[in-house]
């Protein structure tokens, strides 16, 4: 889905942007529910980038990659974390592209996530390259999802990737019964 974000653009570099864990919802400009195997997972387009909800039946999670005023966490380029029956991974890198190849990496992406039925993606006004773009799947028992977030003024594209989902156990031990945790 491709949608018009009807608002300013506020993340003006690469550098504003922060990363969170366990944050309570932001308001959202879109959003995109979806259902992948049994995880509810909505994706929202915030005026300041994004934010992932993972709900399933063992707990719950949330990814803010945002500028956030008085967030004291930058975007770090990885991170992995357990907490209860839950792993979390999230890789993030910078590119740096020319204006000529920003301009065809902003089109090829955004083609990408439109067409997407798992897809969400807003673009500014004011720039046909400004956007943020979430893109989700369920793989191997787990819920993936990549994000790009495009700054053309300064040829910069922030692409993540995270990995969120329940631990595997060893098959021939009995499960005990689901306990609700938080990955953040």
């Amino acid at each position: 889905m491709l949608t018009t974000l009807n608002t300013a653009y506020t993340d003006t570099r690469a550098t504003d942007l922060a990363w969170a864990l366990g944050r309570e919802p932001l308001p959202a400009l879109a959003a995109l529910d979806l259902e992948l195997a049994g995880a509810k997972l909505q994706l929202r387009l915030l005026g300041a980038s994004h934010q992932v909800l993972v709900e399933e039946e063992r707990g719950d999670c949330s990814e803010t990659v945002a500028c956030m005023p008085g967030s004291s966490t930058p975007l770090p380029l990885g991170v992995a974390k357990r907490a209860g029956d839950w792993e979390y991974e999230f890789a993030a890198r910078v590119e740096i592209l020319s204006p000529g190849q920003f301009a065809g990496r902003a089109q090829e992406l955004l083609a990408l996530v439109a067409d997407h039925p798992h897809g969400l993606a807003g673009v500014f006004p004011g720039s046909p390259h400004a956007f943020t773009a979430l893109l989700a799947q369920y793989h191997q028992g787990q819920v993936h999802w990549r994000t790009w977030h495009a700054y053309p003024q300064d040829g910069q594209l922030v692409a993540t990737r995270t990995r969120v989902g329940v631990r595997p156990r060893d098959r021939r031990r009995k499960r005990p019964e689901p306990q609700h945790h938080t990955c953040g």
